[in-house]
């Protein structure tokens, strides 16, 4: 299958393969350096299926850049860049704090707010998410 540049891609999968394309690789290559199947690569290029959660963290060291929309000035948009860049399910999250996956999934639509312990938990986890001047969310190892 032959592959085109995508002109400004707003799927992660056409980001993807736009950086391919870019740095030449094949995909296996990609497979390799994400830790997923030759197949689970042409798959998202052919938007098939998407990544999960859990290889984001090697996604966007691939990509060089966080490719996710996220306003990181709310609790609820830092929460979810955290979960993303450690490749955390909502349910991963949940049992790292002690709480039922529902109470994260609340926290990032921001329907819900933590309190007390839980807040500061988040605070400290959470201290390193940034949002740039350029508008650009940067990934910070926590």
């Amino acid at each position: 299958m032959n592959f085109r540049h995508l002109e400004n891609p707003k799927t992660l999968n056409g980001k993807i393969l736009n950086k391919r394309l870019e740095k030449r690789m094949l995909q296996k290559e990609v497979a390799n350096f994400i830790g997923v199947t030759e197949d689970c690569v042409t798959l998202w290029e052919n938007n098939r299926s998407n990544p999960t959660v859990k290889y984001y963290p090697k996604i966007i060291e691939f990509l060089g850049y966080f490719p996710f929309e996220i306003d990181t000035s709310s609790l609820a948009g830092k929460i979810k860049y955290y979960r993303y860049i450690n490749g955390f399910t909502q349910e991963d999250l949940a049992k790292n704090l002690g709480v039922n996956e529902s109470t994260v999934f609340h926290y990032e639509k921001g329907s819900h707010k933590p309190k007390g312990r839980l807040l500061q938990i988040l605070t400290l986890l959470l201290s390193e998410v940034n949002r740039y001047p350029d508008g650009n969310t940067q990934v910070h190892h926590l």
